[in-house]
């Protein structure tokens, strides 16, 4: 067998002994080949349709799909089917349809670095160990495989920047329900936008999300609500518990997990959305209270400002602070935000937001209960008091929502903090008590400061008005 003449799809490559085979030997991944061969549009059993109605709610596609979104949990063998879909991909002639010097790319898109470098460690080791695929490879980096028919296999974290300008064949969204980005609320959507018309050069081009699932939003969720059981020809959606994908998985695994946490596991091994995990607030609530280009406000005479600062050690999270004010009609504003990202000096950083403070001619802030002493005591040194909130967050921003819902707060136009407001999760606990909070792995320093900064705005009285620097008067 030669690959020049070899045209294989990925069903093919995981039963041929000279390609992927060694990896997907026994009958377990049975499920798999039903839904690749689904999904590419080859014959099919009846057994195999059989298996694939099970996790599709419906016919297979009669031509190779646009789209194929699978949803399964947890062991399931997502990353390695997502290898070997990029593998095969890569192996393909795309020289007809290249422009010189440009090169078909195999994207894959992880949830993070360290889930990219598994997926890269597999679709290296495919070509690599396999002496059919090894001289294909030209070059290898952290990131990119090169290979000697002008394509290449890029495995990275995902970023809506880094498909931009590619002629992709192949892009796979891994783990697309846990994407996450300090820049933004919705990469899964914003990443799947921009590479639409990187995937319009190159015939038979593909989009392939795999993931198990999370909450009921984002991008997989909207592809589930969407697509699920319904017989398009363009876009395939699958979905099943582990076991299914994954027969040789312990039951008692699963049994136990179910027994620590229904909610999780059901959402880790059986593939169900999170009932226990929603939405804090929408973007449309967010975006109708920010003012376009009002990126902070200067300090005005006679206008009595509230600080509120979130503490940090300077090893891990970022220290922030955030003023606002109460102005006439009922509505609290955000006048200033101010983040500092670790490493840094606490000494240094509260001498810089007691400065901050003072130009708004505050002399008292408020913060977390939970920083102990040591902004109290340093913060004391400048001249400014410290004092610890009524609350915890999670029940100031419960209380901030109705605010937010109403148009009773105006934000600034800082996409971090409305990346961060619209991060935020709804936890409901087996007890039954609601609980807000961000993502796991996500941050919410900028969100607590500013939500911290305009309830005090709203219900604390105000301080005397102290003279204000000239040099930040608001012209």
């Amino acid at each position: 067998m030669t690959l020049a003449a070899a045209v294989v799809t990925p069903a093919q490559a995981i039963e041929d002994p000279h390609l992927l085979a060694r990896g997907f030997e026994g009958s377990s991944w049975s499920l798999w080949r039903a839904i690749l061969k689904a999904a590419f549009g080859e014959p099919m059993t009846d057994e195999e349709v059989q298996q694939f109605r099970t996790v599709a709610d419906r016919d297979p596609p009669r031509r190779r799909v646009r789209e194929l979104w699978v949803i399964a949990g947890r062991r399931s063998g997502k990353d390695s089917i997502a290898a070997a879909v990029a593998t095969v991909a890569g192996m393909g002639d795309y020289g007809a349809h290249l422009r010189p010097g440009e090169r078909a790319t195999i994207m894959c898109l992880a949830s993070d670095r360290s889930q990219a470098k598994i997926v890269h460690r597999y679709i290296k080791a495919n070509f690599t160990e396999t002496q059919l695929l090894a001289p294909l490879v030209a070059r290898e980096t952290e990131e990119v495989i090169e290979l000697t028919n002008r394509a290449e296999v890029i495995v990275s974290a995902n970023s809506y920047k880094a498909v931009r300008g590619r002629a992709i064949v192949c892009a796979i969204f891994d783990e697309v329900a846990f994407w996450k980005d300090e820049a933004s609320a919705s990469p899964d959507i914003e990443t799947y936008t921009a590479i639409e018309p990187s995937l319009a050069t190159l015939p038979g081009a593909m989009l392939i999300g795999i993931s198990s699932p999370y909450r009921r939003s984002g991008l997989l969720f909207e592809r589930w609500s969407k697509f699920y059981g319904r017989d398009d020809d363009d876009v395939l959606v699958v979905r099943g518990p582990s076991r299914l994908f994954n027969p040789t998985l312990p039951r008692s695994l699963i049994e136990k997990a179910i027994e620590r946490d229904p909610d999780a596991a059901a959402a880790e091994w059986l593939a169900e959305w999170r009932a226990d995990i929603a939405d804090f607030v929408s973007r449309e609530v967010v975006d109708s209270v920010v003012p376009h280009g009002v990126f902070e406000r200067q300090a005005r005479r006679g206008v009595n400002y509230v600080g509120f600062t979130d503490p940090s050690g300077g090893s891990s999270d970022s220290m922030t602070l955030a003023i606002a004010h109460l102005a006439e009609d009922g509505i609290a504003h955000l006048d200033a935000i101010r983040e500092v990202r670790p490493p840094f000096s606490p000494e240094a950083v509260v001498a810089e937001f007691a400065k901050t403070l003072k130009d708004y001619g505050i002399s008292r802030v408020y913060g977390d209960r939970y920083a102990g002493e040591w902004p109290r005591e340093r913060f004391a040194v400048h001249g400014i008091r410290y004092e610890t909130a009524d609350k915890p967050k999670s029940d100031m921003y419960r209380d901030a929502l109705p605010l937010l819902n109403s148009g009773k707060v105006e934000l600034l136009d800082h996409s971090r903090l409305v990346t961060q407001l619209c991060s935020l999760e709804r936890r409901t606990s087996r007890g039954g008590r609601d609980s807000i909070d961000h993502p796991p792995g996500a941050h919410d320093d900028i969100a607590n400061a500013a939500i911290g900064a305009l309830l005090h705005a709203k219900v604390r009285p105000p301080q005397p008005a102290r003279m204000i620097r000239l040099g930040i008067m608001e012209r």
